[in-house]
């Protein structure tokens, strides 16, 4: 059985664009990565005005998924060309990803 995942990340509001941009071409790397670490039907939706970022996958394990994708190579290096979009973790050791509870879901 597949899960779904639904996570929260937060833009600096002044560098949306730039974000937005730097998606139009993700690295075929970083997508055949996802892929392989059991990323499936993922998307990426945006408040702009705040710059709140609303992600949904789905996995056979999002925690083992998301663990397989840290130990990809190219993720560092994705995560690294674009980490200064987003605005600090709120707290020391938070991640910069919140994950969301699923309470609902009609299929």
């Amino acid at each position: 059985m597949s899960e779904r995942a639904c996570f929260l990340l937060h833009l600096r509001p002044e560098l949306v664009d730039e974000y937005l941009q730097a998606h139009e071409h993700v690295w075929p790397e970083v997508l055949e990565a996802l892929g392989r670490s059991g990323w499936r039907n993922y998307s990426l939706f945006l408040r702009a005005e705040d710059g709140l970022v609303v992600g949904y996958c789905e996995a056979d394990d999002f925690e083992a998924a998301s663990a397989a994708m840290e130990r990809e190579e190219v993720s560092a290096r994705w995560e690294a060309s674009v980490q200064r979009f987003f605005l600090p973790a709120p707290g020391p050791g938070d991640r910069p990803r919140e994950r969301l509870v699923e309470y609902f879901h009609l299929a």
